[in-house]
């Protein structure tokens, strides 16, 4: 199927919709040596952006956002697929879901082109164990 499939953390910081405000977050991390395992940034609003962190330990997020004062949605969970780019690789991970009857109510997919792919998979809270059962983790 993969070559890695997990289970992951996320998080949501609301953050005014400007220039700077992803990278002050960003750098601030890095800084801290936070690492990042996936970063997405949404518009919720006329005004706001929502960033979603998938950090590689959650505590240390968690640590951070209660030293620098902001309030973080989470941990919530998601699935990290990452394997070979391939022909149908993401209809195989599809197709294990389709089997256990869980449906994916969100995903994000990208390959790096060099022949990888990393895929995030949202499913409902109360068909996440359900999903990671059908995926093997």
């Amino acid at each position: 199927m993969a070559n890695s499939i997990r289970k992951v953390d996320y998080f949501y910081i609301t953050v005014k919709d400007r220039p700077g405000e992803s990278y002050q977050i960003l750098s601030q991390l890095a800084d801290i040596g936070i690492s990042l395992l996936a970063f997405t940034a949404v518009p919720t609003g006329p005004d706001t952006t929502q960033l979603t962190l998938f950090p590689e330990d959650s505590n240390l997020l968690l640590d951070f956002a209660e030293r620098a004062g902001l309030s973080i949605n989470g941990p919530n969970h998601a699935i990290l697929v990452q394997g070979n780019d391939e022909l149908g690789a993401l209809t195989k991970v599809h197709e294990s879901l389709f089997k256990a009857q869980v449906n994916v109510y969100a995903s994000n997919a990208v390959t790096d082109g060099k022949g990888g792919y990393g895929y995030l998979i949202y499913v409902r809270p109360e068909d996440f164990d359900k999903a990671a059962q059908a995926l093997g983790i």
